[in-house]
């Protein structure tokens, strides 16, 4: 994790990990805009100066859950991935994996995955959607998602080498694994599958559009 995410690192203290157990929960049950310092200082049982002592502010907690999600997702594409030799088949093992529910990980006591997905879906674009996106850019907070849309990109020229927007196709993938999920949830008007609620089918329609797109290609 990029050390300029944090002013003491969480992962290295009790007091640190239960930060970040409960800023995850607090955020998935009232919403980042609700969450403040204090609501999580008296979560945790400390006070609003300790919380403080790790994160110089919640845009910064923010980017740091963030930051560990997709550094955390990345592992799983690659160990999902390893043994498959199938370029086509490994683009649609990736695609269910950012476009269904994500169970918890049992190994990482202090973060609840499955509830951290959520917040990503929902809170996720505010990590980068601000004014100081550049200046953030420029000190790499976001290396962990550019690596995960690298790695994907990667997967999509073993596919079709001759295709000229991996980059942009592998972000438009993971957001519109999000968008659509969020969408069908929350405003279904926007999607085909307010009705279902069943995420295989925003699977089923991911995998059309990127096979459309690299087929087009060709």
């Amino acid at each position: 994790m990029n050390e300029k995410l944090f002013i003491r690192n969480p992962e290295q203290s009790e007091l640190g990990k239960k930060i970040i157990l409960h800023s995850i929960q607090l955020i998935y049950k009232s919403g980042f805009e609700a969450f403040t310092f204090k609501k999580l200082a008296d979560a945790v049982g400390t006070t609003e100066a300790g919380i403080y002592r790790y994160f110089e502010n919640k845009h910064r907690l923010l980017m740091y859950i963030t930051a560990w999600y997709w550094s955390w997702l990345e592992y799983r594409v690659t160990f999902h991935t390893h043994n498959i030799k199938d370029p086509v088949v490994k683009l649609k093992k990736i695609i269910k994996l950012l476009a269904t529910a994500v169970e918890d990980d049992v190994a990482t006591s202090h973060v609840d995955e499955s509830i951290l997905h959520q917040i990503i879906i929902t809170e996720g674009s505010k990590a980068y959607l601000t004014k100081k996106v550049s200046e953030d850019n420029k000190d790499h907070l976001f290396k962990p998602y550019k690596d995960l849309c690298a790695k994907i990109g990667d997967i999509i020229l073993e596919c079709n080498p001759s295709y000229k927007y991996p980059k942009s196709l592998s972000s438009t993938i993971i957001e519109m694994a999000h968008f659509q999920n969020f969408f069908m949830n929350h405003l279904p008007s926007l999607t085909d599958f307010g009705k279902s609620k069943d995420e295989a089918e925003i699977v089923l329609f991911l995998e059309s559009l990127v096979f459309s797109s690299l087929h087009s290609a060709r």
